[in-house]
């Protein structure tokens, strides 16, 4: 829901910053077992623009406007409702097409057949329908079709980037066949027990595949099975689109099984990309159980800066110096958490110790480890902000 909110409103208040929008690929075969096919190539164009810094707008987000607008995933839409889709979520551009599968050209070919794929570029800005693509290949060379379909989308809409063909494909090891179908159908899946019996396949069919394992984490993450969330998210490798949103959920991870050390590893990791509040919060939180206050201090101030009505940053600050026997800053920062949630009893407690100069006490273990952490995240939002400002400079 958090999620939702961030972006909704960063689109109601008027963002513009350019977004690309990648649809699934409808099937053009004769059998619906494909269907899956268009959804895998709309998640490789998606990961591989994102992982060369373009903004694209997450599955999530596509979902939410199809029940917006009463549209049934699966079906083939037209023109008018693919424009429809791309106003509707503010995007730049839209990537849609479709895929056919050929007959093998001889009954000898082991080939499970050729697969067509078309893509077709709108540029919802300007109006105008941009060039078309087009990838011919075996279905079991899918993942190296995809590829190259993503470069040619990202050089029509990244044309001044200067970038290397041959270093863009190293970067993406082929994917199994039948792991990216399992992963795909895993994302298709109705229920929380499909999804996860998919992933593994998916995961355990090729060892180095990342987004498997970064599902399987951030469920493993839902459920606080965090010993097996942090074995998932530290497999997810450093060109997924979501390695740092695997990072910042390790660190909880971390941080909730008492690996300190690692939790701000992780943080400290994240906060240099995407110096969210929500992340320099839990990096300040780590530093404090590492009795590291004077980072601390600098990070809840930080968080604070950014969003100065947030109570638990108050709280965390407030907190942090009053174990430190910062007593009269304690109490500024106490007071502020109070005053933004009247009802919070823990900071009143603490505003009455920190008056009576009363810190903590040897073995007082109902003031210990009380930091606060935030648990989302949201990187499309401040990466599309930060677009927004950049274009506006």
């Amino acid at each position: 829901m958090h999620r939702y909110l961030a972006v909704w409103a960063l689109l109601a208040g008027g963002l513009h910053a350019e977004t690309v929008l990648v649809l699934p690929f409808f099937n053009h075969s004769k059998s619906q077992g494909l269907d899956w096919i268009g959804e895998s190539i709309s998640e490789a164009v998606h990961d591989a623009l994102t992982s060369e810094g373009l903004l694209v707008l997450d599955r999530e987000d596509r979902l939410e406007v199809y029940r917006r607008l009463s549209l049934r995933p699966g079906a083939e839409f037209t023109r008018a409702s693919v424009m429809k889709i791309g106003q509707t979520l503010d995007a730049g551009a839209v990537i849609y097409g479709s895929f056919d599968v050929l007959a093998p050209e001889s009954s000898k070919d082991q080939s499970k057949g050729n697969l067509r794929i078309t893509a077709r570029i709108i540029d919802l800005k300007r109006l105008r329908q941009g060039p078309g693509f087009s990838e011919l290949g075996a279905i079991e060379d899918l993942a190296k079709l995809e590829v190259h379909l993503s470069w040619q989308a990202l050089s029509f809409l990244d044309p001044q980037a200067q970038r290397d063909e041959q270093q863009f494909t190293r970067a993406r090891a082929p994917i199994r066949l039948d792991a990216a179908e399992s992963y795909v159908r895993g994302l298709l899946a109705p229920t929380p027990e499909q999804r996860h019996r998919f992933f593994t396949q998916a995961a355990r069919l090729d060892e180095h595949y990342s987004q498997p394992c970064f599902q399987l984490g951030k469920a493993a993450w839902a459920n606080k099975e965090y010993q097996v969330a942090a074995g998932w998210l530290a497999r997810v490798g450093r060109s997924d689109p979501h390695y740092l949103e695997s990072q910042f959920l390790l660190g909880l991870c971390r941080y909730h099984t008492g690996d300190f050390a690692g939790a701000e590893q992780s943080f400290q990791l994240v906060a240099v990309s995407v110096p969210l509040n929500e992340v320099l919060n839990d990096l300040g939180a780590a530093e404090a159980r590492r009795n590291n206050a004077a980072g601390a201090v600098a990070n809840f101030q930080k968080a604070i800066e950014g969003d100065s009505s947030d109570p638990d940053y108050h709280f965390n600050l407030g907190y942090t110096l009053w174990r430190a026997g910062r007593f009269d800053e304690a109490l500024a920062s106490l007071r502020a958490t109070a005053q933004r949630n009247p009802s919070d009893n823990e900071a009143t407690i603490l505003i009455g110790r920190a008056l009576r100069r009363d810190g903590p006490r040897p073995g007082e273990s109902r003031f210990e480890g009380r930091e606060r952490l935030k648990n989302n995240y949201e990187e499309t939002a401040y990466r599309q902000l930060q677009a927004e400002l950049q274009a506006k400079k």
